[in-house]
């Protein structure tokens, strides 16, 4: 892959992905303040292993409380890589690309991480749109960070071996 093709692919990759990560984050806030608020309200009735149970949702199913928090987490460490990701990619040097590559591999486990919860909490089956609507959303930029992670992989491979640094 030519420099500037690795350059180009990987910054609108990320500047997606900023947008995605972006709305991630604000349905799962959403949805944590709407189970903190509204958990006390529907819990007592419960028996005691599930009243305890941390992650209880009053809306779902029992995947949702994972989906959630992992999406949260998720989703700011995502926006977060990928803001600096493309201060990194502008660069374009051999330092600031392993970082980028090092940032954005962290992010794609953490997202490939909620993507199975959501996966799980599809199977389930019983959500509200909301939460389809996270579910989708973790899928579809579980896989753009995919490629990104792979352009800027491939972009440190270009620049290593251009720059003879093997």
């Amino acid at each position: 892959m030519a420099s500037g093709a690795g350059k180009s692919a990987a910054f609108s990759l990320l500047v997606l992905n900023i947008f995605l990560y972006f709305i991630i984050i604000i349905i799962a806030a959403w949805a944590a303040n709407h189970g903190i608020e509204i958990s006390h309200e529907k819990a007592y009735v419960l028996a005691i292993p599930a009243r305890i149970f941390p992650i209880y949702y009053p809306f779902g199913n029992m995947a949702t409380g994972f989906v959630v928090i992992s999406s949260l987490i998720a989703g700011v460490v995502g926006f977060a890589t990928s803001i600096v990701g493309i201060n990194h990619v502008m660069q374009w040097n051999a330092p600031n690309l392993h970082a980028a590559a090092t940032s954005s591999l962290v992010s794609l486990l953490l997202t490939v991480l909620a993507m199975g919860f959501a996966c799980k909490e599809i199977d389930i089956g019983w959500t509200d749109s909301n939460l389809r609507t996270l579910e989708t959303i973790l899928i579809m930029v579980s896989g753009t960070q995919l490629f990104c992670t792979a352009a800027i992989h491939i972009g440190v491979h270009d620049v290593v071996w251009r720059d003879g640094e093997y």
